[in-house]
């Protein structure tokens, strides 16, 4: 294996930001929207959705639990179960101008925009299926999107199933560092936002923390680790109308 040469230098790390994508990007589940979506396709019925339509609203009341987004999720990949993994991606922009659009918080779309004004990568990290994070993260002109990888057959046909975990809590953090690894990103220099308690795996990996509209643990935790802290009302998003 050749030797480095003494006076070589180190190859420079740059820096990115992390954005969560429900309640942080955007108000509400994206799980949910991309849902309401495809039952407009006629993928299930309206007494599913009415189901989707209370968890959404449990969301937006309580904030981010391991349970509901479980309950949501389970809800999700059961119901696009058999559908071929095209519908998925097709659905994907529609999801995005018609339902997830009207929902983003102005002032975070601004920061993240500002990053990649500055020169920073900005992805975005989610528990909803990466065709979603990829799609904002386009739409949005950020530089990609990291989500749960939905599972699909041979045929291409969708089983309702996920490959491997789903990227949340400690799995999203794990994501984050070997993106960081691949893409020779410092860590210690980035940013990352926020409005769970459970994101705390991967806030607390970067010099740059920031919770938005947080949760009540994230916000006692924030204010005791002096953590910049951003919340945005629902009347933003009336006013960007």
């Amino acid at each position: 294996m050749p030797k480095t040469p003494e006076n070589a230098k180190p190859e420079t790390k740059i820096e990115a930001a992390f954005f969560d994508i429900d309640n942080t990007i955007l108000r509400g589940s994206s799980s949910f929207l991309f849902g309401k979506a495809a039952f407009k396709r006629k993928f299930f019925s309206r007494k599913d959705f009415l189901t989707f339509a209370w968890h959404q609203a449990r969301f937006i009341y309580r904030g981010e639990s391991p349970d509901l987004l479980a309950a949501i999720k389970d809800r999700a990949l059961g119901l696009i179960a058999g559908h071929p993994a095209q519908d998925l991606i097709s659905l994907s922009n529609e999801v995005f101008d018609n339902h997830i659009s009207p929902k983003l918080w102005p002032e975070t779309v601004r920061l993240a925009q500002e990053h990649i004004a500055k020169g920073r990568e900005v992805w975005l990290i989610s528990a909803t299926p990466r065709e979603i994070s990829e799609v904002i993260a386009h739409r949005l002109g950020l530089t990609g999107g990291l989500g749960t990888e939905i599972q699909q057959d041979e045929n291409g046909i969708l089983t309702g199933r996920i490959e491997g975990h789903p990227l949340h809590a400690k799995a999203k953090a794990k994501a984050m560092k070997k993106l960081a690894k691949e893409r020779n990103i410092s860590l210690r220099r980035s940013y990352a936002y926020s409005d769970s308690h459970n994101d705390l795996w991967m806030l607390t990996r970067v010099g740059h923390p920031v919770a938005i509209n947080p949760d009540k643990v994230l916000l006692k935790y924030a204010r005791a680790a002096g953590w910049k802290v951003l919340d945005f009302k629902r009347r933003e998003l009336r006013a960007n109308k």
